[in-house]
């Protein structure tokens, strides 16, 4: 584990990326990709230029080609041994520090502020729960369909109301276990309009499947009205019943 002091040199170092967990993510995956193709690249190099220098083609006499079952000489006392391991283990502490305090910044955006939804699993589909921002229910709820504004943080209170599930929008880079009688915090930022598909990953009974759910991306003007509708029709149903239940 990195301590909290160097974790927190690397956030305020500007190497750490920001942005939505896709963006972040991405990042994430090229870094290594370029390092993994780098220090390949160099291993195999290496390999290849050796056993050019020692081969025939290669100018070599036989003096100076090692017997089989001979120990190795004029290796330079371990230098080039001791080289190597050290760039590894620049190379792999630096990687583990940047990719630790990468992921402290996806964490950290959790309860920022923005949208907040409690999301509930069940036996096989999703419910969504707005949530004021002290918490407390909004009165909006919707089965299975998401809606969400673009380029606003998506807050999720993720759980279940019966067995084992696991939210996840692959698009977004975001996946959640929902668990009963707990509440598990993530959230997400789309930059894009569109429609997106929520499935479960977690094995949950025979209609596993089939569990999954719409996130539609609104640009937020029109987030905004669908949002004070839905809210409207909402307090216009809890009146109704209300009146009926004073009759």
């Amino acid at each position: 584990m990195i301590p909290d002091a160097t974790a927190a040199s690397v956030l305020q170092s500007g190497l750490v990326p920001d942005g939505t967990r896709v963006q972040v993510f991405s990042e994430i995956y090229w870094v290594f990709l370029v390092l993994g193709t780098l220090v390949g690249a160099v291993v195999i190099g290496y390999m290849l230029y050796n056993a050019y220098k020692y081969s025939y083609e290669g100018g070599s006499d036989e003096k100076d080609r090692p017997k089989l079952g001979e120990v190795p000489t004029g290796g330079g006392k371990g230098k080039k041994l001791f080289l190597s391991l050290s760039l590894s283990a620049i190379i792999v502490i630096s990687l583990i520090a940047w990719t630790y305090g990468t992921l402290l910044f996806v964490e950290g955006q959790t309860g920022e502020q923005g949208v907040e939804v409690e999301v509930e699993g069940y036996q096989f589909g999703w419910n969504f729960h707005y949530l004021n921002d002290d918490g407390s229910y909004a009165g909006v709820n919707t089965t299975n369909t998401l809606r969400v504004p673009v380029d606003r943080q998506v807050n999720l209170q993720v759980t279940s109301s019966d067995v084992f599930h696991n939210f996840g929008i692959p698009e977004l880079r975001v996946k959640s276990d929902a668990i009963p009688g707990q509440t598990t915090d993530t959230w997400f930022e789309a930059s894009d309009t569109g429609t997106y598909t929520a499935n479960c990953y977690e094995l949950c009974g025979q209609g596993h499947s089939y569990m999954t759910a719409e996130v539609i991306v609104m640009p937020q003007d029109e987030y905004q009205d669908w949002y004070a509708s839905q809210n409207a029709s909402a307090n216009n149903e809890s009146a109704a019943s209300v009146a009926a239940a004073g009759v």
